[in-house]
């Protein structure tokens, strides 16, 4: 039985892929081994997708999963698999590396002006002009489909995405260059072919954890485009904010999917820019058809939703690509939690797959 704590719609997306025990070289019709063929007597199975959201949406990725382990004892670590896009995919390799934790987010820094300076170093790595052309090229240009995008995005030049991955190769040593043992999924977006790349997994090239996070961060019109290996990728918001249905890959299905989602608010923000509830809508509409084919699928999974409140989308908005705006958003992610996580509904899912129940 499927518990959500909010509601929203939209279109369906490309089919499924299959995982590996390391995220690669396993065929297709063999399936997945997760690395343990049985789970011990109450222990329950977890699918963690991290939707995209730009700065702020890590920061509430953080402030969700902390309140989460301190809720339940329960360590995002030991998800059976994880799903991450754009900025959850960065959140999603601190999170396989055990390295999500204060120190990789904030450095030595004590002052919020010192984490400013140290963030905009680790996000924002600037290159001479010449990002534009290459995604006017692949056809991604600003319209009016996506009103206000340069105004949401804040982007005051181009960037490259190289800073973001010797971030990742720094926090985690030896595994950015390779890929977790659990399955993870990074979703990133392929230019030429216009198609959704879930890395690590066998529809995918096989690439370094940081190629992949650098690719799947690449927000246009912010950030450069990412090549490797001749292949031109973007952010993976491009097909989709928050990519559940590749859960389906798994070959059994899970007992508990909990779905981070940064950029899919129901409520909007009181004096938002109107391009807000356009961004949150189109997030909205996906999850929603994305949970529907996961229902379809695994009707007795429990599935979690936990997006931003009026609380959190304050501070974070409206610009998700502040760094100034980066730790309010934390706090108030914090606090937003604390209500969340203890509301009847929440909690009787929490209490069913993850209180007391962490492995040893």
């Amino acid at each position: 039985m499927a518990v959500r704590t909010t509601h929203g719609r939209e279109e369906t997306l490309d089919g499924r892929c299959f995982f590996g025990s390391t995220g690669h070289g396993l065929h297709p019709t063999v399936g997945w081994s997760p690395g343990r063929t049985a789970y011990p007597p109450g222990m329950s199975s977890v699918g963690l997708v991290l939707g995209g959201g730009g700065i702020t949406g890590a920061s509430y990725h953080f402030g969700a999963l902390f309140a989460l382990q301190m809720a339940t004892g329960w360590n995002a670590t030991s998800a059976d698999v994880i799903v991450g896009t754009s900025s959850g995919s960065f959140i999603a390799a601190l999170v396989r590396g055990g390295a999500l934790n204060l120190d990789t987010m904030v450095g030595e820094s004590r002052h919020d002006d010192e984490v400013v300076d140290w963030l905009s170093g680790k996000v924002y790595q600037r290159i001479r002009p010449r990002g534009l052309m290459r995604w006017v090229r692949q056809g991604i240009v600003p319209s009016i489909t996506r009103p206000g995008l340069g105004v949401v995005l804040g982007s005051p030049g181009i960037y490259s995405t190289d800073a973001l991955a010797g971030w990742v190769e720094s926090s985690l040593g030896s595994l950015a260059n390779g890929w977790p043992d659990l399955p993870t999924v990074i979703v990133a977006y392929d230019l030429e072919s216009r198609t959704r790349v879930p890395f690590g997994t066998e529809a995918a090239p096989e690439v370094t954890l940081k190629e992949a996070v650098a690719a799947s961060s690449a927000v246009p019109f912010v950030y450069e485009p990412v090549m490797i290996d001749g292949r031109t990728y973007a952010d993976g918001g491009v097909a989709s904010g928050t990519s559940v249905d590749l859960l389906l890959a798994n070959p059994e299905p899970l007992d508990l999917v909990i779905i981070v989602a940064p950029m899919a608010a129901t409520g909007g923000r009181h004096g938002g820019r109107f391009y807000e509830d356009l961004i949150d809508r189109a997030g909205r509409t996906a999850l929603a058809t994305e949970i529907e084919m996961l229902e379809s699928e695994w009707p007795e999974t429990d599935i979690l939703v936990l997006r931003p409140d009026d609380r959190v989308l304050e501070v974070s908005r409206p610009n998700p690509m502040s760094v100034g705006a980066a730790i309010p958003s934390f706090l108030a992610t914090l606090r937003s939690m604390r209500d969340e996580l203890a509301h009847p509904a929440t909690w009787s899912v929490l209490e069913r797959h993850l209180v007391n129940k962490v492995s040893v």
